[in-house]
């Protein structure tokens, strides 16, 4: 099929046409209004303090005045920023500037002598209690090496004893507050994660999407290589599914292995399981339990040593130096779950556990209901199917018998001939998909090359009947779902159907992408030259589809084409 291209331009311009803007922000993020406020009241108290008591602050530089004065303006500047612009960007580099700022205020004011050391403390305790612990180590050991080139600059070794002092309890009082906000922050991710996982996806696309989806959620917390399932299914057949980082741009691979070859992997002790191989770092060898095995039994508090030669092999297999670990909990069959990475703890051993805990009684409950669901559709299509036989294609049947007499009655010379043999061969063809149809839906193939095979037929003959040259364009996995497939071929076929009966457009296009853990679906034709822009409208039949299984519809109209933007959650 041959596509006008002037509907590829239309499809790229789909795609880039924005939908309808989120609402701005009416206030600034409370967080970074904190912040940018604390950080001006530090300036503007340093700046007071500097003028009312000149006694107490050795300005040992003439550029005393102008640095106080420029910290002032600088912290300002951020939070005029802050409040315009609802989710203002303070990463760690802004804090760096500030420990920065703090170093210049040290050294134009005596050094070592200065009053302002505790500065530094906002600095370190905003980093930490917004970016971890990682992010506030670094900032403590920037901020006393700061403090160190600022005395030394100005008093050299004169006041070293002062300086050590000084800087042990910033190096002291600056780790106990990286560490603290630390576990403030992972206590944050894990219970946001917690949340996602009990959600999950959206129960329609299947337990293999809503895995997919878990998958990626740990994957993404951990920051880790990879993330190993092994399971079995309902037909207690073995499962194995491995997801990569996002960073390496590989797609999740399936495979069903034999019962041997998954020995190797259940051979681990039940419970969570943390493995560091000797190629794991000697930074990882400092950490509680060094290069080994140890495990968290179900039910235990204290982790205990575990077979290190087993869990060497699961790592050569994994092909990684360590690993963390946990069996599923899972009423029927049994399975692991492995992570992958470098710098995993104990900790993150037992919240991989805790994660299973609650997520798998959720995704063997969508199981057993998608498994119901499909046995009552597969009874409920046979039904159908013989209903469709006697009721729709018998008619038809009938119809193309008296489209052949008065075609056998009007003979070979008559003018209507050509128009009753188009009209003869227009049932047989219908005859034959209805046929196909009935016996598709029967058995209830709906799969997504099904789906895609399904859509092209139906569009063919919407350009044989209406002249109506469609492009179809389908990216990403698109549906795997036998009933969320369904519905988005009657979502797709109803728009085109619209677009034939409503408008005289004789091109239009179909988008079907996974984006953003959204199946979006654009629907769209040019205005006809001449035409006036029509006017505001929802498709009702569309509308209901859409929110019956959770999506939104947007229809955006204007002099240049229509577009229904469809957005279903995954």
């Amino acid at each position: 099929m041959s596509w006008n291209p002037d509907i590829r331009r239309l499809i790229a311009a789909a795609r880039r046409t924005p939908g309808a803007a989120a609402p701005s922000a009416a206030a600034p993020e409370a967080e970074a209004w904190m912040v940018f406020g604390m950080r001006v009241l530090l300036s503007i108290s340093a700046l007071l303090t500097l003028y009312i008591g000149p006694g107490g602050v050795v300005a040992s530089s003439p550029w005393t005045w102008l640095v106080f004065a420029g910290y002032v303006l600088h912290s300002l500047t951020l939070l005029v920023i802050a409040s315009y612009r609802a989710g203002f960007w303070h990463g760690p580099n802004i804090y760096w500037i500030d420990i920065i700022w703090y170093g210049v205020i040290v050294l134009v004011t005596g050094g070592g002598a200065s009053p302002f050391f505790s500065f530094f403390l906002f600095a370190i305790l905003a980093t930490s209690f917004r970016h971890g612990f990682d992010a506030g180590a670094r900032l403590t050991l920037g901020a006393v090496g700061i403090v160190t080139l600022s005395v030394l600059l100005v008093q050299g070794f004169e006041s070293f004893h002062i300086l050590l002092l000084r800087a042990t309890f910033m190096l002291a009082l600056g780790y106990m507050i990286a560490f603290w906000g630390g576990l403030s922050v992972d206590q944050r991710r894990r219970l946001a994660l917690l949340r996602d996982v009990s959600r999950l996806s959206n129960p329609r696309f299947g337990v293999q999407h809503t895995l997919d989806s878990l998958m990626d959620k740990i994957l993404r917390y951990y920051g880790a290589s990879t993330c190993t399932l092994l399971m079995q299914d309902s037909h207690q057949r073995w499962i194995l599914n491995t997801a990569h980082h996002p960073r390496a741009g590989r797609a999740i691979s399936r495979s069903r292995p034999d019962a041997a070859d998954v020995q190797p992997l259940l051979a681990l002790a039940s419970g969570a399981i943390l493995y560091r191989g000797p190629g794991a770092g000697f930074l990882l060898r400092l950490l509680p339990g060094g290069v080994g095995a140890v495990r968290l039994a179900t039910g235990e508090k204290e982790w205990c040593k575990t077979d290190r030669d087993a869990c060497g092999h699961v790592a050569d297999l994994l092909d990684t130096d360590s690993f963390v670990s946990a069996s599923l909990p899972l009423r029927k069959g049994s399975g692991r779950i492995f992570v992958s990475g470098r710098r995993l703890r104990r900790s993150d051993a037992t919240f991989l556990k805790h994660i299973v805990q609650q997520a798998f009684p959720v995704i063997e409950t969508i199981d057993l209901l998608d498994r119901l669901a499909s046995e009552a559709a597969f009874r409920e299509r046979q039904t159908i199917a013989r209903d469709l036989h006697d009721s729709t294609i018998q008619p038809y049947i009938g119809l193309r018998h008296a489209v052949a007499a008065i075609r056998n009655s009007a003979g070979e010379d008559s003018a209507m001939a050509p128009e009753l043999d188009r009209l003869l061969a227009m049932c047989s063809d219908v005859i034959g998909d209805m046929r196909d149809f009935a016996q598709r839906f029967r058995s209830g193939r709906q799969e997504e090359p099904e789906l895609l095979v399904a859509l092209r037929r139906q569009l063919r003959q919407v350009q044989t009947f209406y002249g109506l040259d469609v492009m179809l364009e389908v990216q990403g996995e698109g549906v795997g779902n036998d009933r969320m497939a369904a519905e988005v071929f009657q979502i797709v076929t109803e728009g085109i159907s619209n677009i034939c009966k409503h408008t005289r457009a004789r091109t239009a296009g179909v988008v079907i992408e996974d984006a953003a853990g959204q199946l979006a679906i654009d629907i769209f034709n040019p205005v006809s030259d001449g035409a006036p822009a029509p006017k505001p409208f929802v498709p009702r039949s569309i509308a209901e589809r859409v929110a019956a299984v959770g999506g939104t519809l947007d229809v955006e109209a204007d002099g240049r084409q229509t577009l229904l933007r469809v957005r279903i959650p995954v």
